[in-house]
């Protein structure tokens, strides 16, 4: 998993609450593991129109959000179904940090797991990065994970909590996998301890 100490990207504003794991990857794609390919399929249902054509007037094809690399969303944000196709979907098209009042628990246990930065705010707080976010190519924001700040295109600063063992991972790029491995040696040295105490088993 890739590393998250600090990201300074554009920021697409999707003022929409109740944005569920359907919408932003639909069922449609969930037939693959493969964590990569699916950015394609990223809010396909907004993103496109019934001919596949792309839709003009949705945030992320306009010019200016193409390449954001962070959101700013409305409230509780991925409800719905657990799938953890979501956060590979917001990876795979760049989204390295989503900005909400609220999210949905398995969503934002799973944006951990896969090295994305959900970040809780006030609804007034929200509403200042939403103007941000709003000056199109200007909407450059920075979020600084160690010093746990987000800073606008206008300098303003926004602090914001976050569980000290979820900042550690993302700050050294550590998933589940990552976390076992830390422990392999004290893994190996139990399993010969258990093979010597217990031959037979």
């Amino acid at each position: 998993m890739d590393k998250f100490v600090r990201l300074t990207g554009v920021a697409a504003p999707l003022p929409v609450v109740n944005v569920d794991t359907d919408m932003i990857i639909p069922k449609d794609y969930l037939k693959t593991i493969k964590r990569t390919g699916l950015g394609k399929g990223l809010f396909a249902e907004a993103r496109y129109n019934e001919d596949g054509s792309v839709n003009p007037d949705f945030v992320l094809n306009k010019p200016a959000y193409q390449n954001a690399s962070i959101l700013v969303a409305g409230d509780n944000f991925g409800c719905g179904s657990s799938r953890e196709h979501a956060p590979w979907a917001l990876l795979d098209f760049g989204i390295r940090c989503v900005i909400s009042t609220s999210f949905a628990d398995i969503f934002y246990n799973n944006c951990f797991k896969n090295g994305i930065l959900p970040i809780v705010v006030s609804q007034e707080e929200l509403d200042k990065l939403m103007d941000d976010a709003d000056r199109g190519s200007n909407a450059v924001l920075t979020v600084d994970l160690e010093a746990q700040e987000i800073t606008g295109p206008d300098g303003g600063r926004i602090g914001f909590e976050i569980d000290a063992f979820r900042r550690h991972c993302l700050l050294n790029g550590i998933d589940d996998i990552g976390l076992t491995l830390e422990k392999v040696s004290a893994i190996d040295g139990f399993e010969k301890q258990a093979a010597a105490s217990r031959p037979w088993a």
